[in-house]
């Protein structure tokens, strides 16, 4: 087979060998001897929405317990917030949502746009986000600037247009989008798109460009968004003494100079024993509970008093009227509210976190050491390629291999959000044909956690299966690399 001149060449001999590379993936999957109970039951995450983690027995054990008691709402909603001033401190609160999208909804209409009331036409306001993976999320509520961006999310999502991601944006908001120093955006990918390759972040070249941009809009600046994660791949393994990224807490500095919110996405995160939104200095920390913490579906925002007024008010927790300390009622956002499954779960696995956190950060160490091992058998000819780091915020094993493509040569394939949208992402896709459910691999980065058929009911590892799911990524690997001519 002839090496591939340039990367689109590449891409596009992998897509006409599809159908032979699931063949060969599904030859390999025998080699594995999964159980046929498991296949398709058992993969390398759950902590995607589409198919979160069973759940433990601590936390279906008290959902259960409470289902037949008699407790007003607000009872637990208060319970939650004891917690996190607990741990926090008591100038920051808490509002449980349904969703962690809901929660970023809420919190962007609230926070950054403008007021609809009042005479004479709306003004227009601008936040500043980071050019960084899952910019649908955090940096998808308002019109891209500069313009060259507009057209950045039309292939995300399942649909298109306005009821795709593009329905999100907010009335008279715009997001104000700065790449990284030292990031690259190549385009990669089937579906050829530019990708965030971030593990070279310059931190404090990149800090001082989002300054002069923020100097450049701050007649219409309303805050500043990013993710929450803390791992090399995504841009934030430059950290201080304590383990805090350092451009998030620089980014929470310029915010503070303009008087404006710095909101924090950090759906796959871990209250309590992961990033801190306190030695950030943030204003708000966004996270998905039913993902890396296990809760019920749920969501929770986290945030300094100040803030969190507007937010709790909008969602008709702050109180009553007539005035009472908390309520649980009808507001703008009452469809952003949780059930009382939702608050239960949500509130075990608080509780479980701050009492007892290795219920957590064991199996990821146990997953790590699981991980390492398996890539280290990997084909010699892309072995050392692979960087691999735990995250306890994420309760995941990231694996990254951008260094792949350092020195102008054709790498490993990165696939993008874009391929993970329109099914050509072989990383997934190629796992689905072997009976594994796949984990987000794309940009060149792979998160790998817990709990999809991969744990017992106690949340811990079960080491055979676990590592059958990671030694069939390691084998699909291998299998497209082949395929795409690199070698």
């Amino acid at each position: 087979m002839d090496k591939p001149k340039f990367k689109f060449e590449m891409y596009k001999r992998l897509q006409q060998r599809i159908p032979q590379i699931y063949s060969d993936a599904k030859k390999a999957a025998e080699k594995l001897n999964i159980p046929s109970e498991l296949k398709g039951a058992f993969g390398l995450t759950g902590a995607i929405s589409g198919c979160p983690s069973p759940l433990r027995d601590d936390i279906e054990k008290f959902v259960a317990q409470e289902s037949k008691k008699v407790v007003p709402l607000s009872v637990y909603v208060d319970q939650i917030r004891a917690i996190i001033k607990e741990v926090y401190g008591d100038e920051f609160d808490a509002a449980p949502v349904n969703t962690c999208e809901g929660g970023l909804w809420i919190t962007f209409d609230t926070l950054f746009t403008p007021p609809m009331q009042g005479r004479g036409d709306n003004y227009r306001t601008r936040y500043i986000a980071p050019l960084e993976r899952h910019i649908h999320h955090q940096a998808g509520y308002g019109r891209p600037f500069p313009p060259k961006y507009k057209d950045i999310l039309a292939d995300r999502g399942c649909t298109a247009g306005e009821l795709g991601f593009y329905g999100k944006r907010q009335n008279n908001l715009d997001t104000i989008l700065v790449p990284l120093e030292g990031a690259k955006y190549d385009v990669h990918g089937i579906n050829y798109h530019p990708v965030p390759l971030l593990k070279n972040v310059n931190v404090e070249s990149s800090l001082k460009k989002i300054e002069e941009v923020a100097e450049r809009h701050q007649i219409l600046l309303s805050g500043f968004a990013s993710l929450g994660y803390d791992t090399p791949g995504y841009g934030y393994g430059d950290k201080d003494e304590n383990g805090i990224p350092k451009l998030q807490k620089g980014i929470a500095q310029i915010a503070k100079k303009y008087n404006v919110p710095y909101v924090i996405d950090n759906a796959w995160g871990i209250p309590i024993i992961g990033n801190n939104i306190k030695l950030i200095d943030a204003d708000v920390m966004i996270y998905s509970m039913d993902k890396a913490t296990g809760s019920t579906t749920s969501g929770l925002i986290i945030g300094k008093e100040e803030v969190m007024v507007p937010i709790r008010r909008a969602l008709g927790y702050h109180g009553n009227r007539y005035g009472t300390a908390s309520s649980y009622g009808k507001a703008a956002y009452v469809t952003m509210d949780p059930g009382k499954e939702g608050l239960c779960g949500q509130l075990a696995a608080l509780r479980a976190i701050k009492e007892n956190p290795s219920i957590l950060t064991k199996p990821i160490d146990d997953l790590y050491e699981i991980v390492v091992d398996e890539f280290s058998r990997i084909d010699e000819r892309i072995r050392p390629y692979f960087e691999i780091n735990k995250s306890y915020n994420s309760g995941a094993v990231e694996v990254n291999y951008e260094k792949s493509w350092e020195e102008g040569k054709l790498g490993i394939p990165i696939f993008t959000i874009e391929d993970m949208y329109s099914g050509s992402n072989l990383f997934q896709d190629g796992l689905t044909q072997m009976g594994i459910i796949p984990t987000i691999g794309y940009d060149a980065n792979i998160f790998i956690s817990p709990g999809l058929g991969t744990t017992d009911n106690n949340g811990q590892i079960i080491e055979e299966r676990a590592r059958m799911a990671v030694r069939g990524l390691v084998m699909l690997i291998e299998i497209v690399c082949e395929h795409a001519g690199i070698y």
